[in-house]
């Protein structure tokens, strides 16, 4: 009969040992690539939208993690009786993917949510209204409400350059903000601006965006950015130095003292105004998502065709 060597058996649990805490490290690193491979941003939305699917499952006692196709399904008819048809297909969405960073699947495709979801959207429609787009005229009158308004000239010189760069770079406000001096490069065409990461980026591999001098110096956003630059004698840092919030409450302020309804207007209506009065002008779908860095031809074409109501409009060829 054979003796075990003690000594071999104390390797096997040093080894065992050793493998495990390899393979803990390796988890840990795995959950970290998880979270990173999102935006602090992102990840905030989806906790926000799985926390009120938690909050419906704990008033039903129902399973939140893991949830079943037919949970999932009642959560969005109970949705659909407040929310628009776009936060129905965003909640399904956030709840998968913290499914799946939790290693749980939930068959988002099930029959019962697809056809659920197909009878939402037949009864309650899918028509998105958003912000009202910040179009060349409602652009110039923001930019004169800043002009008479009774801010400092520091802080004029600074949202003056916010609006305009905003405006004609197609940003998100999330972007706009993240700006940083190091991002910028003044050249003899304009000035190009790196993005760093986006919201359709998630991967980091960053984009630049650039923007021409414009012939009327009033409404230039190279001249106004310099300007801001010198003005703040800016070499570091972030260029703007305020929240994505931020954004939405200046543009806000002067749409309402331009004298247009304020509540129609937000951050976004820079983006969207961008996009729709090119589209107005004539440029082509391509260079409109490469300058917004859209992925998906969907919404640009949907600025496209808000921008050509009253361009190809049949009514045009009537003569009364």
């Amino acid at each position: 009969m054979s003796i075990e060597n003690p000594f071999s058996i104390l390797k096997i649990k040093t080894k065992t040992k050793n493998i495990s805490k390899d393979i803990k490290a390796l988890e840990e690193e795995t959950l970290k690539n998880l979270r990173n491979s999102k935006s602090n941003n992102t990840l905030r939305a989806y906790k926000a939208d799985y926390n009120d699917f938690s909050l419906f499952c704990s008033k039903n006692n129902f399973q939140s993690m893991p949830t079943q196709p037919k949970i999932m399904s009642l959560y969005l008819t109970y949705l659909s009786k407040t929310s628009k048809y776009s936060t129905l297909k965003r909640r399904l969405a956030s709840i998968s993917v913290l499914h799946k960073m939790k290693g749980h699947y939930i068959d988002t495709k099930h029959p019962i949510i697809i056809e659920n979801l197909m009878g939402i959207k037949r009864t309650n429609g899918s028509n998105q209204k958003g912000k009202k787009p910040l179009l060349i005229n409602d652009l110039k009158a923001l930019i004169k409400a800043i002009y008479i308004s009774k801010e400092k000239d520091f802080r004029k010189t600074r949202d003056k350059a916010l609006v305009l760069i905003g405006f004609s770079g197609g940003f998100r406000r999330s972007e706009l903000v993240d700006v940083e001096y190091e991002d910028i490069e003044f050249v003899r065409e304009g000035v190009k601006i790196f993005i760093k990461r986006s919201k359709t980026d998630q991967s980091g591999e960053g984009m630049t965006k650039a923007i021409p001098y414009f012939e009327n110096e009033d409404f230039c956003p190279v001249k106004s950015l310099k300007n801001w630059i010198e003005v703040s004698d800016l070499r570091e840092g972030k260029i703007f130095n305020i929240s994505d919030k931020s954004v939405a409450l200046i543009i806000k302020k002067y749409a309402n003292l331009a004298g247009l309804d304020a509540q129609r207007y937000a951050g976004h209506s820079l983006r969207s105004g961008f996009a729709t009065s090119t589209a107005e002008s004539g440029a082509e779908e391509r260079n409109i998502m490469a300058m917004t860095g859209h992925k998906s031809t969907e919404m640009v074409r949907r600025y496209i065709k808000e921008a050509n109501l009253f361009k190809n409009n049949a009514l045009n060829k009537i003569k009364i």
